[in-house]
C-alpha cells in the first residue's frame, strides 16, 4: 500500500506556488517596467532640454554672425529666456556681463558654449560684405527666377533658395537629368558687383597666406567660396589652401560681426516634486488585477497538476501492484513523464531478463553440483548396501568428484566477491617473466615469449589464476598436435598478455557469450572435458578487478586469441638479475 506523499513534497503544492512565484515575478516586473517608463521620460525631457539649449545657442549664434556687436542683444536674450523657460547669461571671454536674462543668477563655474560665428566652422549666416542689395539683388534674383522658369518648361525638377547673403540658388532635384538645353546655360551664382569687390579684398588676404607657406595661388569663380586650381601643383596641398581660404575669410568677417561670447544657461529652481501616491481607486484596480491573475494562475495550475499527477499515480500504482517485479505501464506521453514511464517499462524488462537470467544460473549450478553429488551417493550407497569395495580406487574416485565441488563452489564465492566489489588483492611488484614462467610450466608444451623486462603491480595468484584459466580454456579446445602460445609485451604502460591456440575456435554468434557464466559453446560437451563454464568469467573478473580487461578474436578451424590488458612500467633501477627469457 503506498504512503501519502507530504503536501510540502506534492507536485501539485509545487507548481502551486511556482505560479505564485511567477505572480509575484510578474508584479516585479510591472514596477520594473513602470520605473523604465519613468526613466524614459526624464531621459526625454533631457532631451528636449538639449534641444531647447541648442535651439538658445543657435540663435544667438544667428545674431552674432549678422550683427557686429552685442549692443541690442538684450532683447533677443529676454524673448529666449520666456519662451524656453531658461536662464539665460552672456559674458565677454573676459567676465563682463553683456547681456542676462535674470540678473543676478549665480553663474555656474563654466560655459554651456561660445557663441563664436567664425569658430572653428565659419557660420554661413556670416555674409558681411557679401550680402546684396538694391539694384544687384533685383538683377541677380531676376536671373535665379529666368533659369527656373526655363529649366521646369523642360520638364526639369528644380528649386529655388534665398542664400543669408540674400542671392537666389536654383537647386536640381536629385533625379534630374545632368545635361540641359543650351538656352538654360546661364547661372545665376556669378558674383555681382558688390560681391566681385568683397572677393578682390579676399583674394589680397588669401595670396598673403599662401606666399608665407610658399604656394601658388588659386581663385574664385563664386561666392561659394570653392577655389579654381590653376596650378596642377596645389592638388596635393588642398588642406593648407582651405586653411589660407578659412584664415583670409575669418580677417575679412570679423568687423561685420560680434565678438565671440560666453553662453551660461541654468534652469530656474523648482518645488519639489510630490511623492508619488497611488489614489484609492487606482489602489483597488492594481489589487483587483492582482487578485485576478493570480486566481488564473491557481486554476491553470490545479488543472495542470492533475493532469500531471494521473500518470505518475499510474507508474505508482503498477509498481506497489508488483508481487516480484514491476509490471510496465501503457503512458503514451512525448514530455518528461512519457520518458519516465519508458524508464519504468525498460527496468521491468531489465528485471525480467535479470529473472530469466538468475533461473538459468540456478539451473546451470543445480546441473553442476548434481552430477557430482549423485556420483559420491551412488557410490556411498552401493558400499554401505556392500554392493561395492570402498578402496583406494573408490576412495580416490570420491575425492576427486569432492574436488570438483570445492572448485566450483571456490569459483563462484570469487564471482561473488567479484560482483560485490570485496575482492580482496595482496598487491606486489612483480616482474611479467617471473610470474608467466610457473604457470607455462605447469601445461606442458605451452610456449612462453616476454618482450623486453616488464613489470606490473598485481596479486600473484590472482595474476597466475587469469593466465591459468586461459591455458586451462585454450589447451581444452586445442588438438593434442595443435599448439597455445603465450607472449607478453608493454608498451605505453599497457601490458598485452595473448594466450593464442591452434584450437577448433569460436564462430561469431558464441564469441559474444565466451564471458557468460556456464556458459558452453556445446551445451552437451560433458564435465570431463567441458569444465564448469565459470573460467573465463572468473579470468575477466580478476583482470578487470586489476584495472584491465581481456578480449578475445577467433576464426572457426583456426584458433583463438585472448589478450589480457594490465596497467604495467618498466623494470625499476635497483631491481636484481632477471632470469633470460627462453621457451617452453
Amino acid at each position: 500500500m503506498s504512503r501519502a506523499v507530504p503536501v510540502h513534497r506534492s507536485l501539485v503544492v509545487r507548481l502551486l506556488g511556482t505560479s505564485v512565484l511567477i505572480v509575484v515575478l510578474s508584479v516585479g516586473a510591472a514596477a520594473w517596467l513602470a520605473a523604465k517608463t519613468a526613466t524614459r521620460a526624464v531621459q526625454k525631457e533631457q532631451s528636449q532640454s538639449l534641444a531647447v539649449d541648442s535651439l538658445i545657442h543657435d540663435t544667438l549664434l544667428g545674431y552674432a554672425a549678422q550683427h557686429p556687436n552685442w549692443k541690442d542683444v538684450e532683447p533677443q536674450v529676454r524673448r529666449l529666456a520666456g519662451e524656453t523657460g531658461r536662464q539665460i547669461t552672456l559674458t565677454t571671454p573676459g567676465g563682463t556681463m553683456i547681456a542676462a536674462s535674470h540678473p543676478g543668477v549665480p553663474l555656474p563655474a563654466r560655459p554651456d558654449a561660445l557663441v563664436d560665428p567664425l569658430g572653428a566652422v565659419i557660420d554661413p549666416r556670416a555674409v558681411g560684405p557679401y550680402l546684396i542689395t538694391g539694384r544687384d539683388r533685383t538683377l541677380q534674383h531676376a536671373l535665379a527666377t529666368k533659369r527656373l522658369r526655363c529649366l521646369q518648361d523642360q520638364g526639369i525638377k528644380a528649386t529655388v533658395e534665398e542664400t543669408p547673403a540674400g542671392r537666389l540658388v536654383v537647386r536640381l532635384a536629385a533625379d534630374s537629368p545632368r545635361q540641359q538645353q543650351r538656352d538654360c546655360s546661364f547661372r545665376e551664382d556669378y558674383p555681382v558687383t558688390s560681391e566681385r569687390a568683397a572677393l578682390e579684398q579676399l583674394q589680397i588676404r588669401l595670396t598673403s597666406c599662401l606666399k608665407e607657406r610658399l604656394l601658388t595661388e588659386v581663385t574664385f569663380r563664386s561666392t561659394d567660396f570653392v577655389p579654381v586650381y590653376s596650378d596642377p601643383a596645389n592638388v596635393g596641398n588642398r588642406q593648407a589652401i582651405q586653411d589660407c581660404i578659412d584664415r583670409a575669410r575669418r580677417e575679412q568677417l570679423r568687423p561685420y560681426v560680434a565678438a565671440p561670447a560666453r553662453l551660461y544657461l541654468t534652469s530656474p529652481a523648482h518645488p519639489p516634486l510630490p511623492v508619488f501616491d497611488l489614489s484609492p481607486d487606482s489602489t483597488r484596480r492594481i489589487a483587483g488585477v492582482t487578485a485576478f491573475v493570480l486566481a488564473v494562475a491557481v486554476t491553470a495550475t490545479l488543472v495542470v497538476g492533475l493532469r500531471l499527477v494521473r500518470p505518475l499515480r499510474a507508474l505508482t500504482a503498477a509498481a506497489d501492484g508488483a508481487t516480484s517485479r514491476p509490471s510496465p505501464v501503457r503512458i503514451a506521453r512525448n514530455d518528461e513523464i512519457g520518458r519516465l514511464a519508458a524508464a519504468f517499462n525498460a527496468l521491468a524488462d531489465r528485471s525480467e531478463r535479470s529473472e530469466q537470467q538468475r533461473r538459468v544460473m540456478v539451473d546451470d549450478i543445480a546441473h553442476e553440483l548434481r552430477s557430482p553429488l549423485t556420483t559420491m551417493r551412488n557410490w556411498l550407497t552401493a558400499g554401505q548396501d556392500g554392493l561395492a569395495d570402498l578402496d583406494q580406487d573408490m576412495v580416490r574416485l570420491l575425492l576427486e568428484e569432492t574436488g570438483l565441488l570445492q572448485h566450483i563452489v571456490a569459483d563462484l564465492a570469487d564471482l561473488a566477491d567479484a560482483d560485490a566489489g570485496t575482492l580482496a588483492l595482496a598487491l606486489e611488484d612483480q616482474p611479467v617473466r617471473d610470474l608467466l614462467a610457473p604457470v607455462c610450466e605447469a601445461h606442458r608444451n605451452t610456449t612462453l615469449t616476454v618482450a623486453g623486462d616488464p613489470w606490473v603491480v598485481v596479486d600473484p595468484i590472482r595474476f597466475r589464476q587469469i593466465v591459468g584459466n586461459l591455458l586451462t580454456n585454450a589447451w581444452r579446445h586445442t588438438p593434442a598436435d595443435g599448439r597455445v602460445e603465450v607472449r607478453a609485451e608493454a608498451a605505453r604502460g599497457v601490458l598485452s598478455i595473448d594466450v593464442a591456440d591452434t584450437g577448433e575456435g569460436i564462430t561469431a554468434t558464441d564469441l559474444p557469450h565466451v564471458f557468460d557464466r556456464f556458459w558452453r559453446a556445446d551445451r552437451a560437451r560433458a564435465r570431463a572435458t567441458g569444465g564448469s563454464g565459470l573460467g573465463l568469467s572468473i579470468a575477466r573478473k580478476l583482470a578487470q578487478a586489476h584495472g584491465g580487461d581481456i578480449t578475445v578474436v577467433s576464426t572457426p578451424d583456426v584458433g583463438s586469441t585472448f589478450t589480457v590488458r594490465l596497467p604495467a612500467h618498466a623494470a625499476p633501477d635497483t631491481a636484481a638479475e632477471r632470469p633470460a627469457s627462453g621457451s617452453r
